[in-house]
């Protein structure tokens, strides 16, 4: 069942209930009202006749001592008939509760007469028929005798009374309900709107459709319920492109990294099957063997670079201080009486926190491939500058350049912007892919700026360590 019929079956019910059980309440009231009414009148009419019989008595001549059975009879009938048209009935008794007189109709039962006693009033209500009647009755002395005067007060009409009112309630509260029904159906279906809204996104994202947002359509907790579905869904969104980028990152690895082997080891097995197969000069002999040992360790190294980056993801930095001399001198002795690139060392002493054989692999990647990039001839500059948030690192080169959408994947393992150049040095797109998660253990990260035909640069910072560094890692 939908949650909106659960909500207008919920009212529904207990409208009905409070309904019903209200109007109960309200008509019976009025009946108990008109009752109470009724059995005053009766009383009321009760002391009436018992003031008329004894005020008759007293005016029949005293023949007897007592007053007689025919007395009594002949004042039961005159009070009879005095009552006509008004719908009441009565019954005299001797003091033995023997009947002398009954109108007609009265009813024959004797169980009020015999409840009767001394100075007190008793009545019922009866039904003897199709009518309902207050039977009253009450003890009449006159002229030494004890009788019992009974009444019968007929009120139909207030039970018919109530049986309308029941009625008239009745159909009232079905049009109530009929009517409240139609209203809460629309108020049903307008409160679950955005559970419904809901349920349509869900089932937009079940079938892929990520994008997709749910309409907030109030500003309720229901309101505030829908920011927070749409909230999640633009996480998850974000989450499963991530995770999309990663299996199509781990896909171009897989096929750039077979590619990568596909390529040295095509060339080893056919110099290898040369040498195996042919007698070949000695020049020849050398060339093949050459060639084979050069794309081994063109394999070698690019197997020891995915180990070390590796490596790099999964471990952790021991943070130790370092002079920034260490790593200059480092790169002084490495290019520094190189005469392809004419290098140029500008720094800023000063110390910093790191690992200093990983920072050293850093510097010497970038420097290596400002190398590859430049044409002999070029200059490159390894700067160094102190900075607010830490210590500035930057390569420089003048050679080919990068362009905008390169400079977004370069630090991608085995992305190469120009393949022809890379494999010619023995490159294998793994150096800056190192680069950057060593500079991640460091807490930075490698910024590049480029310009096709003109050069590029490399940089990083490396922060400062901070008192809460000091005692532990970084």
């Amino acid at each position: 069942m939908k949650f909106s019929y659960k909500i207008l079956l919920s009212c529904i019910i207990t409208m009905a209930a409070a309904l019903g059980i209200g109007g109960y309440f309200f008509v019976n009231n009025v009946f108990e009202a008109s009752m109470e009414r009724e059995m005053e009148q009766a009383a009321d009419e009760n002391n009436i006749l018992q003031f008329a019989f004894e005020t008759a008595a007293l005016n029949i001549p005293a023949k007897y001592d007592l007053l007689q059975n025919s007395a009594v009879k002949e004042i039961g009938a005159n009070l009879e008939k005095r009552g006509q048209g008004t719908g009441r009935l009565l019954r005299l008794s001797d003091e033995n509760r023997e009947i002398l007189y009954a109108s007609e109709g009265f009813v024959e039962d004797t169980q009020l007469l015999a409840s009767i006693e001394e100075q007190t009033r008793a009545y019922q209500v009866i039904h003897p028929d199709e009518h309902y009647y207050i039977q009253t009755g009450a003890e009449i002395t006159a002229l030494d005798r004890t009788l019992y005067l009974e009444t019968m007060r007929d009120v139909t009409a207030v039970y018919e009374e109530r049986t309308r009112g029941f009625s008239v309630y009745r159909n009232l509260m079905l049009l109530i309900l009929v009517v409240s029904s139609v209203i809460m159906f629309f108020i049903s279906t307008w409160l679950t709107r955005p559970i419904r809204l809901l349920t349509k996104a869900t089932k937009k994202m079940t079938d892929g459709d990520y994008s997709y947002r749910a309409e907030q359509v109030s500003t309720d907790e229901m309101g505030q319920l829908t920011l927070d579905f749409n909230h999640m869904a633009g996480v998850l969104e974000e989450n499963i492109h991530q995770l999309e980028a990663e299996v199509q990152a781990r896909e171009d690895f897989i096929a750039a990294f077979s590619h990568e082997l596909k390529t040295p080891l095509t060339a080893v097995i056919g110099y290898a099957d040369l040498l195996r197969s042919r007698k070949l000069d000695e020049e020849k002999h050398f060339l093949s063997a050459n060639y084979i040992y050069t794309e081994g360790k063109r394999l070698e190294a690019m197997s020891l670079r995915l180990l070390d980056i590796i490596v790099t993801k999964r471990g952790e930095l021991e943070p130790q201080e370092i002079d920034v001399e260490v790593l200059f001198g480092y790169l002084r002795d490495m290019y520094g009486e190189q005469k392809k690139h004419p290098f140029t060392f500008q720094y800023e002493p000063g110390r910093i926190c790191g690992e200093v054989d990983l920072l050293k692999s850093v510097l010497l990647n970038l420097a290596d491939n400002a190398c590859k990039a430049s044409d002999p001839g070029r200059p490159i500059e390894i700067l160094g500058r102190k900075r607010e948030e830490g210590y500035f690192f930057a390569v420089k080169d003048e050679g080919v350049g990068i362009s905008e959408e390169d400079c977004r994947r370069i630090t991608e393992a085995f992305y190469m912007v120009d393949k022809s150049r890379s494999r010619s040095c023995n490159g294998a797109g793994l150096g800056l892919a190192l680069c950057s998660e060593i500079l991640k253990l460091h807490g930075c990260s490698l910024e590049i700026t480029s310009t096709l035909g003109k050069g590029s640069t490399f940089a990083f910072v490396i922060p400062y360590r901070t008192e809460t560094d000091s005692a532990g890692k970084i």
